[in-house]
């Protein structure tokens, strides 16, 4: 069962921005198919700690580009990239250690935040680039 759909109007017509956008919807599926399914602890661990990983590679690369063309709200991108990080690697420790279990509300919380991100914060520094007449 599919959590998040991949639709168009993500697309930021960023090439390998809008491939990682995919491929961490894909593990945001991933991850709550193997919930749905039962799947072993160490399973869900496993795709929830590529997740924060992925997920954090995706960011520095973004914030990387934003910054070699002078975002002006690269600040502010950048933390909500790392309240997101924080709360994937704070999911995963609790997940762990036993302390939670993952749940439907947790998986919202993933596949809201990133499609909410998408189409507001992201779409924001692609009409930035188109100003500056990067894209």
């Amino acid at each position: 069962m599919t959590l998040v759909k991949w639709y168009p109007k993500f697309n930021l017509n960023i090439e390998l921005v809008d491939e990682q956008h995919k491929l961490l919807i894909k593990m945001i599926n991933d991850l709550y198919d193997a919930m749905q399914a039962g799947k072993e602890r160490a399973v869900l661990g496993t795709l929830l700690n590529k997740l924060g990983i992925y997920s954090s590679m995706h960011f520095a690369r973004e914030e990387d580009y934003l910054e070699r063309f002078g975002y002006p709200d690269i600040n502010q991108h950048r933390k909500e990239h790392s309240n997101f990080e924080r709360k994937v690697y704070k999911f995963e420790s609790d997940f762990l250690e036993g302390k939670r279990d993952l749940s439907k509300e947790i998986m919202a919380f993933l596949a809201k935040w990133l499609i909410n991100h998408i189409i507001k914060s992201d779409k924001r520094f692609v009409s930035f680039l188109q100003i500056k007449g990067v894209m």
